[in-house]
């Protein structure tokens, strides 16, 4: 009787665990946005060029380490704002921006079932002409960020470990 309520624990805990698949972005964390000037299609598609164009900066970026991660942000501040230059002189848009790190204000954001705070964030941020668009976001420490929807995410949890040990 024992294992059969152990079992049926067990299955329901996987059941609400495999429902929730969201991240949950740690106290200590440096998020990332770019806001585009609007939600015109033009502005949208150039926050998508500048998000295409720095993006293996970002991932260069992400590191185990909180303070390494904040040191090559600020290496590559530079590097950035050269790429966004040329994403918008090679596409004749001319916007001002801006590339700042430091502590932003980020709105409050429902992301896969899961809310985060309204609040003051350490981040980087690209605005994009009034920054009054839909933006794209991620986390960069922990690496959080360009996580691809369509590849196979594979989890291990010590339960299923623990299940598949006490009845194998």
């Amino acid at each position: 009787m024992k294992k059969l309520i152990c079992f049926i624990i067990i299955v329901l805990m996987i059941v609400l665990i495999g429902k929730n698949n969201y991240y949950v972005i740690p106290d200590e964390a440096i998020r990332f946005r770019i806001i585009p000037n609007s939600n015109s299609v033009k502005d949208v598609v150039m926050k998508e060029k500048v998000q295409m164009e720095i993006t293996d900066i970002i991932d260069d970026v992400k590191s185990d380490s909180i303070d390494e991660s904040r040191k090559k942000i600020i290496e590559n501040i530079d590097l950035i704002e050269r790429r966004i230059n040329r994403v918008f002189e090679s596409n004749d848009y001319k916007m001002d921006y801006s590339v700042n790190y430091g502590i932003n204000k980020f709105p409050k954001k429902v992301y896969k079932g899961v809310k985060y705070n309204e609040g003051e964030y350490e981040s980087l941020v690209v605005s994009i002409g009034k920054a009054k668009g839909d933006n794209f976001w991620c986390v960069l420490y922990p690496p959080l960020c360009m996580i691809d929807e369509s590849e196979e995410v594979k989890y291990k949890f010590k339960v299923i470990e623990l299940f598949n040990k006490l009845f194998s």
